[in-house]
């Protein structure tokens, strides 16, 4: 598989991470679910991955010991020079209005999108943009 095909999937829901899996393999890429925040950040610093998509809100993650939320996960990676130039793009249930517009400031991340996630098209096409424009 193409290195630029690689994506890490952080999401808790079993339901959508099987949604995940099955429009990115029908897609042509290698999504690897993840949930645990410091395997997220080895697995980045291993270098091959092109792309991020992360849910905002996440029970089950850990960083460090400390529960995390794709918020904080998603900054913590932009500030970390080793694999800040990883895209990343944020799922949530909220639209920028009902959260804040200082959020994807907050965040760092590059690009999000609202679920449920209906066009599957614009998903896949958020997606190959964000990697193309970080040169992957």
């Amino acid at each position: 598989m193409k290195e630029d095909k690689k994506i890490i999937i952080v999401e808790d829901d079993p339901f959508s991470q099987d949604f995940y899996k099955f429009v990115f393999s029908k897609a042509g890429f290698e999504p690897a679910i993840i949930e645990d925040g410091d395997i997220i950040l080895e697995t980045l610093k291993q270098g091959g991955i092109s792309l991020v998509i992360m849910d905002i809100n996440l029970k089950n993650t850990y960083l460090k010991g400390e529960k995390t939320d794709g918020m904080k996960l998603s900054k913590v990676i932009k500030q970390d020079k080793d694999i800040s130039r990883v895209p990343i793009l944020l799922v949530t249930a909220y639209t920028a209005n009902n959260i804040g517009k200082n959020f994807f400031e907050e965040s760092l991340a590059e690009d999000y999108i609202t679920k449920p996630i209906l066009d599957f098209n614009l998903l896949i096409n958020k997606v190959n943009k964000l990697i193309a424009e970080n040169g992957r």
